[in-house]
């Protein structure tokens, strides 16, 4: 899948009510005479916005701005994304509702996909936001606040490529009657972990299903290289471990990975690992969760980072670009490389590796069914990359590089990818060999806590993986899952309410204070990574052409009326990386402006 689908990333952009009328004050705008901003002038300038029914509320606002700024506003909304899609790769817009959600807690994936020149969502090429977007990527956090605060004045205030509107906040709702508040996570980028999450009644725990909801039943796919959207985001973060994980508010940790420590050496481009000794596969039989007894080890490691990085590796191969930046992943063989390499902390890569084991380093075997951690032998993954890119370890931590079972995988993808059907060839990972009917067969391998067993149009079910961290704090306390799909709003904060599901992720602002007046009910909320913006056309458009048009339009937008609108439940951003670096720069709205840049734009014509 490709990182951050639209369609996820405008679920934060909901319909929402509140006491501003966006609608109402549209007529009496309609006369330009009335307009400061066109004084003197001829005809409003005409602005057409595309956006999809769910974020009305914002293309009401956007539109009631531009209009009071003299622009004739033509709103094109439809009513889903397919056809979202369609208009927008037809054109068919001067300004499109667009929104991103950066899942890897990391600054690069906010930008390089969505404006660096050929990137995956890029309708941009501009050579100096390319340069500091490839810079930015080799610097570590105290160097790249200038690069990114340099990539920003480009992007929005010199080019006005984008004119921002807001970032959200990450919210969900429990049911504190049921479970342990303290046991639910809400992390800033990671798809919700199920480990953690435990009954008040831990009686129940193997008699009971912890019980959430998805709006999607349309799974894209089990394999997690070929899906980054919210239909399989969480059950593959949760199916799948990874070398790293990030912790709660994105920072880069072992803790519940694949990995007792890593650690980089100097100059930034080789990354070191060792790995655990207790996560095997998980495998279904006859509906049933078993161990396989496969160690999860440096083999599978190696096949799932490469094939992760390999575009041509599997058909619709959605996530291969967060993953260029690898070169080459091997299994380190000579105990001695460990000692010779530096870290660029303090030490050696063995003494970083070696830090909190009960067992120091004292073997490297390259047959995983020789790993024995209590008695020093460790298997221990390199990976290196194409320059210098600390970044790596944020998408290291991306359910894109959960490790699947290299024997199972091969054994599944037997098809030729160039002429791959989907009409006769099955992919590891495809939803119809878990989804109950004629096609289930269910082959999946899951290294991680959880494992999905089967499902239909109503429920997923997933089982505990009875062979990941056994006896460690990382163990899963809850043997079942039950994933619900409600795709209402409305329809999911009822079965809250009525106990029907334990969690609610991703509540809309009009709901909170439903949530906050239920005394069973709990609303956790953190400032979350996603950033919704005006996305201009660069194509057979004015706006293409003149500069000074997107600038009216940036200068138009007025984040003050945004945030009262939504009575305070927005943040003021100015880029995609606002929520991730604090660059210093914001957007103010001024009138003055707009009229200038039309005057200019006016007078080029």
């Amino acid at each position: 899948m490709k990182k951050g689908l639209f369609a996820i990333l405008l679920a934060f952009v909901l319909v929402a009510a509140g006491c501003v009328n966006t609608k109402s004050n549209v007529e009496k705008e309609k006369n330009p005479s009335s307009n400061t901003a066109t004084e003197g002038d001829q005809t409003p300038v005409e602005i057409e916005i595309l956006g999809m029914s769910s974020g009305e509320d914002d293309l009401n606002i956007v539109r009631d701005q531009l209009v009071k700024n003299g622009f004739k506003v033509k709103l094109n909304i439809q009513p889903d994304y397919g056809s979202f899609k369609a208009q927008e790769d037809a054109g068919n817009f001067d300004v499109s509702l667009s929104g991103w959600t950066t899942v890897t807690g990391n600054p690069d994936y906010a930008v390089r996909s969505l404006f660096i020149s050929g990137g995956d969502y890029s309708i941009i090429s501009d050579e100096e936001i390319d340069k500091l977007i490839d810079k930015a990527s080799t610097e570590t956090p105290e160097e790249y606040v200038e690069t990114y605060k340099q990539l920003e004045q480009r992007l929005v205030f010199d080019k006005a490529y984008i004119a921002p509107l807001y970032s959200s906040y990450k919210t969900q709702a429990l049911n504190k009657d049921v479970l342990k508040p303290e046991s639910v996570r809400l992390s800033k980028s990671r798809s919700f972990a199920w480990e953690t999450v435990d009954f008040n009644d831990e009686s129940k725990r193997d008699t009971e299903p912890f019980i959430m909801s998805q709006a999607s039943s349309t799974l894209t796919s089990l394999d997690p290289i070929k899906g980054n959207d919210g239909s399989i985001n969480m059950i593959n973060t949760n199916m799948y471990v990874r070398l790293v994980n990030l912790t709660d508010d994105d920072q880069v940790t072992s803790d519940g990975s694949l990995s007792y420590n890593h650690s980089i050496a100097e100059g930034n481009s080789e990354y070191y690992f060792v790995l655990r000794d207790d996560i095997n596969f998980a495998k279904i039989t006859d509906k049933k969760v078993e161990d396989t007894g496969e160690l999860v080890g440096a083999e599978d490691v190696i096949f799932s980072l490469n094939r992760a990085k390999d575009k041509d590796s599997v058909p619709d191969h959605r996530t291969y670009s967060l993953h260029e930046h690898i070169k080459d992943v091997e299994a380190v063989t000579d105990l001695a490389e460990l000692d010779k390499q530096q870290s660029n902390g303090e030490g050696t890569i063995k003494e970083a590796l070696e830090n909190g084991l009960d067992a120091k380093i004292s073997e490297l075997v390259t047959d995983k069914s020789k790993v024995n951690n209590k008695d020093g032998k460790y298997q221990v993954v390199k990976l290196t990359t194409t320059e210098p890119f600390p970044q790596v370890l944020n998408y290291l931590a991306h359910q894109s590089a959960g490790i699947v079972s290299k024997d199972q995988v091969e054994s599944i993808n037997t098809y030729d990818v160039a002429s791959y059907d989907p009409n006769k060839d099955i992919a590891y990972g495809d939803q119809s060999t878990v989804t109950e009917g004629d096609k289930y067969d269910n082959h999946l391998y899951a290294s991680g806590p959880y494992i999905l067993a089967y499902k239909n149009d109503y429920e997923a079910i997933l089982y505990k993986n009875p062979g990941y961290m056994k006896g460690t704090e990382s163990e899963a306390k809850i043997s079942t899952v039950k994933l619900r799909f409600i795709a209402d709003a409305d329809s999911t904060l009822s079965a809250l309410r009525n106990g029907e599901i334990y969690v609610y992720y991703g509540v809309p602002e009009t709901k909170y204070d439903i949530v906050e007046n239920d005394a069973k009910l709990q609303l956790q909320s953190i400032p979350s990574n996603s950033a919704t913006y005006l996305l201009f056309n660069t194509e057979n458009r004015e706006v293409a052409k003149s500069e000074d048009l997107r600038k009216a339009v940036l200068y138009s937008i007025n984040q003050d009326e945004i945030l009262d609108f939504y009575q305070g439940n927005k943040i003021k951003a100015v880029s995609t990386v606002s929520p991730l670096v604090n660059t210093g720069n914001e957007l103010k709205a001024d009138p003055e402006k707009v009229k200038e840049y039309l005057n200019k734009y006016r007078e080029s014509k």
